[in-house]
């Protein structure tokens, strides 16, 4: 979970390490709405391409809705689930948010550190999601946030065999050279049951798909296939310590992407 020791590349795209890849998940199925409506959304930690297992969350420290510049504390809407995983169950979240008028609602999570026994360090991943409801607003404004990506195409509209481009920023500055690792939902998931299905519907690589940020801070990814890609840029944010360990705090997004018809 550490930034590879190589020079900068621009949108440089590569494979790297394992494909056990955590990522914090922010998670509803639908993200392009022509109507209001209540959706879902759920909220959990695990290794989503392989299928592999799930790990506990602790109270997040922030979840909050954003909506043409302001900002709604969902802290006190979370409900405590157990979510299970292929293999184990682990604590996770759910709540659910009434979307109304038209626009771009930007979810944001900021979950407790999570303690990563088998390298000894924190890991803390600033996750963000979009959902859209008829027309465009302000999907490509940052928030704020200490660690970030800004994408540069529609979160929620992506297609395959085109590419997606993201910013990153730490404490609002571009960060040149960081990994970030680059996954989608493998497994079918099962809102009612909070699950994931026992097999995974597509490929495995060998090992993680990277892309590496240049000096402006900026990757770009060509979408092989439609589903929900994650991309998590490691130690993006200026918290590098946390309970006299070593802390990676990360950003994370995620994309919507089809089949274009």
């Amino acid at each position: 979970m550490k930034k590879l020791l190589i020079g900068v590349a621009a949108a440089a795209i590569g494979f790297a390490g394992t494909a056990e890849a955590h990522f914090q998940l922010l998670y509803t199925p639908n993200v392009m709405l022509d109507k209001a409506q209540e959706i879902q959304l759920k909220l959990m930690f695990g290794h989503p391409m392989e299928n592999g297992h799930a790990m506990d969350m602790g109270q997040p420290e922030a979840f909050d809705v954003y909506f043409k510049g302001k900002k709604t504390d969902l802290l006190p809407t979370l409900k405590p689930i157990t979510w299970k995983g292929a293999h184990n169950e682990a604590k996770a979240f759910e709540t659910s948010y009434s979307i109304k008028r038209n626009g771009d609602y930007i979810f944001a999570l900021t979950p407790a550190p999570y303690y990563e026994e088998s390298e000894d360090i924190y890991i803390q991943q600033i996750t963000k999601a979009y959902v859209n409801k008829a027309m465009p607003t302000t999907w490509n404004e940052p928030l704020g946030l200490p660690a970030e990506i800004v994408p540069l195409n529609k979160p929620y509209q992506n297609f395959v065999g085109g590419t997606f481009s993201g910013q990153v920023l730490s404490d609002g500055k571009p960060a040149a050279g960081v990994e970030c690792e680059i996954e989608y939902i493998n497994p079918a998931i099962d809102l009612e049951a909070n699950a994931f299905a026992k097999e995974a519907d597509g490929p495995v690589p060998d090992s993680a798909i990277v892309a590496i940020t240049d000096p402006n801070g900026v990757f770009t990814f060509g979408i092989p296939r439609a589903g929900k890609w994650g991309f998590a840029c490691l130690g993006a944010g200026p918290d590098t310590e946390h309970e006299g360990k070593e802390l990676s705090q990360d950003a994370v997004l995620w994309i919507d992407v089809t089949e274009f018809k």
